[in-house]
């Protein structure tokens, strides 16, 4: 009955026309969070991202469909794909057929969530990272694009006095970032210290809580079972969600990677909401 109500709540908030206008900053969600749920009942579960009032989601697969079914899926469930992948080897191989997927969904972003590498992730290793993203990142402004880099956990071997995360972030001159808190802290790295010390750098955030006593890791691996509702684990996600407001993060991405995501979500977007509007 408990969690009935919380639902009810949530579905009297995204049928509120002021939650549905545009706004500073928006609630988005990466569709990984429903992956598996993809594979019984794809129309189903957009069905349901639009319940729990969410416009803006992540992704970048049609699941099957052909680009003009998926769009129209997209379209009876009134979904904006903002965001969608690119693999590091396409930045350079095939940087058109990049920022092409992303014009075909009318998104305003692209994002590279790996890096592949052998052992640990260097600062060599970051340094052509940087290049092939400042100059891809650079193509993509043209084409009225934003690229932006997706950490996971590994790039924060120390370098100097900071890491080579540090690095990546002061020789950005053409890209920009999507935070994953989660993996940074993982990492090592502190999210709302970054935030701070790098405010206007991060337009999109992917927002998941740890649970409590979780070890950290440094290779951008770990259980996704340690995916827990936002304010419920050992991240500082309320002053992340305020400081990331301060410094201009456009979308706030949902992404619960574990195997009770369908129920943790609506929670998360209860959380984000009213930390936004207290």
């Amino acid at each position: 009955m408990k969690n009935l109500s919380l639902f009810l709540i949530i579905g009297i908030f995204a049928s509120c026309p002021l939650i549905m206008t545009a706004k500073a900053q928006e609630i988005g969600l990466q569709l990984y969070s429903l992956r598996n749920q993809m594979k019984m009942d794809v129309e189903k579960n957009h069905e349901l991202i639009q319940q729990w009032g969410i416009r803006y989601i992540e992704g970048g697969s049609t699941y099957g469909m052909s680009d003009k079914k998926y769009k129209a899926l997209l379209a009876k469930y009134n979904l904006q794909m903002i965001s969608v992948g690119g693999a590091y080897d396409e930045l350079t191989n095939d940087p058109e057929a990049v920022i092409k997927r992303a014009k075909a969904f009318g998104s305003k972003y692209i994002v590279t969530f790996w890096i592949p590498h052998d052992g640990e992730f260097d600062l060599e290793k970051a340094k052509e990272a940087t290049t092939i993203f400042n100059a891809f990142g650079k193509k993509a402004k043209e084409e009225g694009l934003t690229f932006c880099y997706h950490p996971h956990g590994y790039e924060f071997k120390t370098y100097g006095e900071g890491t080579v995360f540090d690095y990546m972030l002061d020789n950005a001159t053409d890209f920009k970032f999507e935070m994953d808190v989660f993996w940074v802290k993982m990492g090592g790295g502190d999210p709302l210290a970054i935030l701070k010390a790098h405010p206007n750098k991060f337009p999109l955030l992917h927002l998941k809580d740890r649970k409590k006593g979780t070890p950290g890791s440094s290779d951008g691996t770990g259980d996704v079972e340690s995916n827990v509702v936002l304010g419920k684990g050992d991240i500082d996600i309320k002053n992340i969600i305020l400081q990331a407001k301060k410094g201009g993060t456009q979308f706030f991405i949902i992404e619960d990677e574990s195997s009770k995501s369908v129920a943790q979500i609506p929670q998360s977007i209860y959380y984000i909401n009213q930390t936004l509007n207290n």
